[in-house]
């Protein structure tokens, strides 16, 4: 893993979380979606998804590399919604499979453990199946999400903790 150092991520990050999310859409997201669904996906990502979902108690932690400490690697988050916790993870597709989604989502899992999580979920997208598989989560079944009025195909999953 290239040399990250992983934080909360703070209200001024929300355009680098925007950057490092639609670079993620882009770069990994292609390999699985056409390009429509791809681009439909990326035109509900602006910097005031994340000023929205802080405000609502979404909490996100980043990953920035030490010699560029502006510029966000990847993301996590944690979110209880009506009593369901739930997480997330992106990562720039210049790193994905070094390392560093795996250390984000240990932090996020770590910070709904600590708020009494005992179950987890996910709506993974296609590209994130095989990485949560490998994180220990177990599929409930194929979902469909709307994004920008597009149906996105995803596999709906959860982890015991």
């Amino acid at each position: 893993m290239r040399s990250m150092q992983i934080r909360q991520a703070w209200p001024s990050d929300v355009e680098a979380l925007a950057a490092a999310h639609l670079d993620s859409i882009r770069a990994i997201g292609s390999a699985f979606y056409p390009l429509d669904i791809v681009e439909a996906w990326a035109a509900a990502v602006t910097p005031e998804l994340y000023v929205r979902a802080m405000a609502g108690g979404e909490v996100f932690f980043v990953a920035v590399d030490a010699q560029a400490p502006d510029e966000v690697a990847g993301f996590s988050s944690h979110l209880v919604a009506e009593g369901r916790h739930g997480v997330s993870v992106y990562v720039r597709g210049s790193v994905s499979r070094q390392g560093i989604g795996s250390a984000l989502l240990r932090e996020a899992e770590a910070h709904a453990r600590a708020r009494g999580a005992r179950m987890l979920e996910i709506e993974a997208s296609l590209p994130g199946v095989e990485f949560y598989f490998a994180q220990g989560y177990e599929s409930v079944g194929p979902i469909a999400v709307t994004m920008s009025g597009q149906q996105v195909e995803c596999v709906a999953m959860r982890k015991a903790l």
